[in-house]
């Protein structure tokens, strides 16, 4: 597991949104390309981060102004990217080493690929930002099926 530096503005956020939400978080990620604060919650406390209809997620959001997501920890590297995809159902995550570093590889059903990929690439962002701070993983990528690698090849898609 890589040693994560969290500066004393995210430290001030945690600390915050724990105080909002009764939820306990460990790392917190600003993001302001896209207007939001990420937060990786301890392991089994996503439903106090959530509360009730949203309303933990809405409090914190509103009271820092901008959208909050929040990601669950698992200290399994692919279980972990699973969750920061969520609701995607993911089917499978591998890993493979390049120069560089470790790379994961995401599969999701075609009918999800937009969603999983997120709107200006949103999700797949998070889910980059987050591995890497987490875990050294130098890339996400979602793998392409062998159907739309052909139409690809065969310039159909």
């Amino acid at each position: 597991m890589r040693e994560i530096t969290i500066s004393e503005d995210a430290m001030r956020m945690i600390s915050q949104f724990e105080n909002l939400t009764g939820a306990g978080a460990r790392d917190c990620v600003v993001d302001d390309k896209f207007g939001r604060i990420l937060f990786v919650i301890n392991p089994g406390e996503m439903g106090l981060a959530i509360g009730k209809r949203g309303a933990g997620v809405k409090k914190a959001s509103d009271d820092f102004g901008k959208k909050v997501e929040v990601v669950e920890y698992n200290p399994d590297k692919a279980q972990f990217i699973r969750n920061c995809f969520l609701p995607v159902q993911v089917m499978t995550v591998t890993f493979q080493e390049d120069d560089d570093g470790e790379v994961a590889y995401v599969e999701v059903s075609s009918g999800d690929r937009g969603l999983a990929i997120g709107k200006e690439g949103r999700n797949i962002i998070k889910a980059k930002k987050l591995a890497f701070r987490q875990f050294d993983i130098i890339n996400v990528e979602l793998k392409q099926d062998e159907e739309e690698e052909e139409r690809l090849e065969d310039g159909r898609l």
